[in-house]
């Protein structure tokens, strides 16, 4: 067996901290003595990351808003990779965060240090001519698709499927049982779960116009439940969304948690991102929304291939379930697109099938897989 490795690792947000936090067992089982250091959260440090910098320091998306914090993000990664080029890990891991990791890794790998990128940035859906940079940036990709290791090796990158750990961590049958129970929900309360997002700014942008959707809905159906699940550290963001609503609509606020608010809930009204591929793990009928600044979505548009931007539709080649962004995601339009699907239960039969085949294709045990594949890039 080898040795314990030194890995260094950056996952810039909460979702890449998730992500990170499930490889990072499959890790610390083969070497109990790992040692990682780097950027991260507070799932990686359950396994025993020692974080430099907190990941929500890069929790930051859309042009204008990254252009804000560009100054201390560059300094950041400047310091980052100094200490790094002295300290000299066996292995660096970006997890997600292409913006951040990929030059990161580029500089790393000229000065001889392996280099995995966890992740395959998304250039089947925008941003192709990134695949340029990932061939210098990277020694090894490690893919959650299936489809993308194939693409990458044409372009003469290696790289591993290993599956998507969030389809491990999620149980194929719902807890929504005990899940209502732990929350206080009975079980016949008919539950709307909003998540605005993890990011600071998607929760300016987003949670207002779901506060707005869950009083337009409280206006209309009068016995519905609503539940938030608030990132550590947002709440005095999403209370300020909530004020110009008091009165109007009642949402119960519970911290973190959004695994339990998924399985207890009846459909969700929910923010474009990871957080769409958990819902869909959960078998739950959602409604994808996503707002930023204008110039941000202006530019960020037109540079989109594909007639999808939720990962359940993107993975299922179909609309499976509604898209409302930016303009389109008006109180009213949400609310008629959730109560479409609390009003024909045999649709919702239906995608619940769907994300159960979704389910088993992505579960392959990807802690194991990616700390195999991680082994090899060791020996090499």
């Amino acid at each position: 067996m080898l040795p314990a490795p030194r890995l260094a690792l950056v996952a810039g947000e909460a979702s890449g901290d998730l992500l990170a936090g499930l490889m990072m067992g499959g890790l610390r089982a083969r070497w109990p003595a790992l040692q990682a250091q780097g950027i991260g959260g507070p799932r990686m440090a359950e396994h025993g990351f020692e974080a430099w910098w907190p990941h929500e320091k890069l929790a930051v998306r859309g042009y204008v808003e990254v252009l804000r914090h560009y100054r201390e993000i560059a300094g950041i990664r400047r310091q980052l990779g100094e200490r790094l080029l002295a300290e000299r890990p066996d292995v660096f891991i970006g997890v997600d965060a292409p913006d951040f990791n990929l030059g990161l890794e580029e500089k790393l790998r000229a000065a001889g240090i392996k280099s995995v990128h966890f992740v395959c940035p998304s250039i089947w859906a925008w941003r192709g001519k990134r695949i340029e940079k990932i061939r210098r940036a990277a020694d090894h990709v490690l893919c959650l698709f299936p489809f993308e290791p194939a693409l990458l090796q044409k372009h003469g990158i290696a790289a591993s499927y290993v599956g998507h750990p969030l389809a491990d961590a999620i149980p194929l049958e719902v807890p929504r049982a005990q899940a209502r129970a732990t929350l206080q929900l009975a079980p016949d309360d008919t539950v709307v779960a909003l998540l605005p997002g993890s990011r600071r700014s998607e929760v300016q942008y987003i949670a207002p116009s779901l506060y707005a959707a869950a009083a337009e809905l409280q206006r209309r159906r009068p016995g519905l439940r609503f539940v938030l699940p608030v990132v550590p550290g947002l709440r005095t963001m999403v209370d300020a969304a909530a004020a110009p609503y008091a009165g109007q609509v009642e949402v119960t606020l519970v911290e973190g948690r959004s695994h339990e608010v998924l399985a207890a809930c009846d459909v969700t009204l929910i923010a474009s991102g990871t957080a769409t591929l958990e819902a869909a793990l959960f078998k739950r009928p959602m409604v994808i929304t996503y707002n930023m600044h204008w110039l941000s979505w202006q530019m960020m548009k037109r540079m989109g291939y594909l007639p999808w931007v939720g990962l359940p539709n993107i993975l299922c080649e179909d609309f499976v379930v509604p898209e409302l962004l930016q303009h389109h995601a008006t109180p009213a339009a949400l609310a008629d697109a959730t109560l479409a699907w609390l009003d024909q239960p045999a649709r919702c039969r239906a995608v619940e099938q769907r994300f159960l085949e979704l389910h088993h294709r992505l579960r392959c045990n990807t802690a194991q897989a990616a700390t195999d594949a991680i082994a090899k890039i060791l020996q090499a």
